[in-house]
């Protein structure tokens, strides 16, 4: 699965943000864009290298600025590095994209003062990596809850089969992947 705009596509290595915090930003989402878009300009001009094949994934549609999921992950390519640097911290879009500027401009200050092998060094720890790939399985057979399934009992199901597919407990990203997307799949059916 490649990187896509809608929905959001997380890179496989990043692990989530379980409790998302308010942030001190005073943003709004077109002011974040903007600082994003501008920071990427900025820093390919000082690095003399060009940024290409932006892709900001997010969960953001005309009719929904503000979902649930507010993680955002903006790809692109820098120096032959394809890069993903991605944020799910705060609890608005705006907010995680403008933390995304903020981590830009980082590395702006980085190449003024450690030069481009630094930034390069830090820039291969952002790397692309893939999000992980989803089967296709039905979400309330992957979870083992009955159609029509409570909050509460697919929360639980969720959580005793997380215990063996986290990659921490000796599963994987592509298990764990699963039983999010199925999780999502059916809480977002719910009223």
């Amino acid at each position: 699965m490649t990187a896509q705009a809608f929905p959001l596509s997380w890179p496989n290595s990043w692990p989530r943000t379980t409790s998302p915090a308010k942030s001190q930003f005073k943003t709004s989402l077109t002011t974040a864009i903007d600082n994003v878009q501008s920071s990427l300009r900025r820093f390919s001009a000082d690095s003399g290298k060009k940024v290409e094949s932006v892709l900001v994934s997010s969960n953001v549609t005309l009719m929904d600025r503000n979902p649930k999921d507010a993680g955002v992950a903006v790809y692109f390519t820098w120096d032959g590095i394809s890069t993903c640097i991605a944020v799910d911290r705060y609890q608005r879009i705006e907010e995680n994209l403008q933390a995304i500027h903020h981590v830009i401009e980082a590395e702006r200050t980085k190449l003024r003062h450690g030069g481009l092998n630094l930034v390069r060094a830090a820039f291969r720890g952002y790397a692309a990596l893939p999000p992980p790939q989803t089967s296709k399985a039905d979400p309330c057979t992957v979870l083992g809850v009955k159609r029509g399934a409570t909050v509460a009992e697919i929360e639980a199901a969720y959580r005793e089969k997380a215990k063996k597919a986290h990659p921490d407990a000796g599963g994987s990203h592509n298990a764990m992947a699963d039983l999010n997307a199925a999780r999502d799949a059916l809480l977002g059916q719910k009223p």
